[in-house]
């Protein structure tokens, strides 16, 4: 354990708790950060470990995923690369495998809650206007959510990508979790019918997403400029984000008028974004259990409407 004190018993990601640990000397020696004055225990999701380390030098932010190699990591950084062009983001000082665990190293970014939601919204237009490198969807390397891993195998259909490899992979894990029914079952194929038929009159061109865009993984510096982190990215619809933005809120009017506004939806997008709340809903299905089947079973009411 790299971190000791009596609060670590409580769990590791508990939100926003600050807290004072005596360090792991050898571990903090091999990041060569210098000497840590502060740890604290930070928001990190439910897949990594998550730590703002306050050193002499400055502030950095530690992520650390258990039982893995350092290449758990390399979705994440290549995601950070890709995402950078367009829009703020961390900066990867260091990654690497410590005794069992693999470990990432950000520069820290000063941040606030609220910010310039228009400029959000144009940024992530942008990402959007960055086409697949070979023409198709996917990514070329699979990346893991929570216990969920994407395969992200090229394809040259996004029906076929979006169905085969996102939609059926999640509804045999919640299957294997016991929190898929029959009721679920009969919607669900009866909402892949709906969705192959919409696909029919919509050719959605394979463009950067930044997969997981809900209201936790994007920020603003102190000047009000976005920021986002934890991407897991790929090329697919573009509405796929959007779907994504819809499901949780956070995203207010500004945020959707700078998108439009600089890449506008197209005709029956009110339709198509349900099969992508759809797939988050699954996957949280997935992760977190029964309490996320009734939203499950009412967005599929929607599209099976």
């Amino acid at each position: 354990m790299y971190l000791k004190s009596d609060a670590v018993l409580n769990g590791y990601n508990q939100y926003s708790m600050e807290r004072r640990y005596v360090l792991n000397q050898e571990f903090i020696s091999h990041l060569k950060l210098g000497p840590i004055r502060q740890v604290q225990s930070v928001s990190g999701g439910d897949i990594n470990q998550a730590y703002q380390l306050e050193t002499t030098q400055g502030r950095v932010f530690l992520l650390i995923q258990p039982n893995h190699t350092k290449a758990f990591f390399t979705h994440e950084i290549n995601g950070l690369k890709l995402l950078e062009q367009f829009v703020k983001v961390p900066k990867v000082l260091s990654v690497g495998y410590w005794q069992n665990d693999a470990y990432l190293v950000l520069s820290y970014l000063a941040h606030q809650s609220h910010g310039d939601d228009f400029a959000l919204g144009q940024a992530l237009a942008h990402i959007h206007q960055k086409a697949s490198p070979n023409h198709h969807y996917g990514f070329g390397e699979a990346f893991t959510m929570g216990t969920f891993t994407a395969d992200n195998t090229w394809q040259s259909s996004w029906s076929q990508f979006f169905i085969q490899q996102r939609l059926e992979p999640l509804k045999e894990f919640c299957h294997q979790q016991g929190v898929w029914s029959l009721p679920l079952e009969r919607a669900y194929q009866k909402a892949i019918i709906r969705f192959k038929m919409l696909m029919g009159d919509y050719q959605p061109q394979p463009v950067l997403l930044h997969g997981d865009l809900w209201s936790g993984n994007f920020m603003f510096d102190l000047d009000g400029r976005p920021i986002m982190i934890d991407p897991a990215v790929f090329y697919g619809d573009r509405e796929f984000d959007l779907g994504i933005t819809q499901v949780f809120g956070g995203f207010n009017a500004e945020f959707y008028r700078g998108y439009q506004e600089t890449y506008p939806v197209v005709a029956g997008f009110e339709q198509r974004v349900l099969f992508y709340e759809l797939y988050y809903l699954m996957f949280h299905l997935s992760q977190f259990g029964i309490g996320y089947q009734q939203a499950v079973t009412n967005t599929l009411s929607k599209i099976n409407r």
